[in-house]
């Protein structure tokens, strides 16, 4: 089966550009296009898409409102903002708001595809360009977490940082799916953040500390 992905833009030329770029990978294809939010929420709800590339700005509100609106629409899907803006507090608000990837629209062809493939199996993506500023926010949690995570703990937040689900989390540890969403709910309230996306990419930069 292709990943189905909904694009989200309102400038035609902009998504005919994108469009053409997805539908040469034959893993994915286009199942609809959006100039604003009204259309994308009734996409989502009648197209059934699994990744959503929105932008930020558009006509009727922005990208952040929309993230969070159609993940309440449908929560399987999986939104990576596209956009032109880098501004490090936009792309937080962009995390804190479900979305699995913030990619600038002058990002390489390939990394577009890397993204939906990525953010499709799990994982966080985010532009080179703008994780400096990402970092920065999540430098001011603690540095030193070794006094507040179980080894369980860390089992699981760096099964997160590599995109697993908490069903696939409890195959490979042996406990059961329940289990791991209430690990999962303690360990966020330990170090800190909002969603999975954040415990990645703090998970992530505490490794590359040490």
């Amino acid at each position: 089966m292709k990943i189905k992905i909904l694009l989200v833009d309102d400038h035609a030329i902009v998504r005919c550009g994108i469009r053409s770029l997805i539908e040469r990978n034959e893993n994915l294809t286009v199942c609809g296009e959006a100039e604003n939010l009204k259309e994308a929420y009734r996409m989502v709800i009648d197209l059934k898409p699994d990744i959503v590339l929105l932008d930020i700005k558009l006509p009727d509100g922005d990208g952040i409102t929309g993230c969070r609106e159609m993940l309440k629409l449908n929560s399987e899907i999986k939104i990576i903002i596209l956009t032109a803006y880098a501004e490090d507090h936009i792309v937080i608000e962009a995390i804190k708001a479900g979305a699995g990837g913030y990619l600038l629209k002058n990002v390489e062809s390939s990394r577009i595809i890397k993204a939906i493939i990525e953010v499709y199996n799990g994982a966080a993506y985010l532009d080179p360009s703008v994780t400096e500023g990402i970092l920065k926010e999540l430098k001011g949690k603690k540095e030193d977490i070794s006094n507040l995570l179980t080894p369980r703990d860390v089992e699981i937040l760096e099964l997160i940082s590599v995109g697993k689900t908490n069903k696939e989390i409890g195959e490979i540890l042996f406990i059961a799916e329940k289990t791991v969403r209430n690990y999962v709910s303690k360990i966020m309230q330990k170090i800190g953040v909002n969603n999975r996306t954040e415990a990645a990419i703090f998970w992530n930069k505490q490794k590359s500390l040490k």
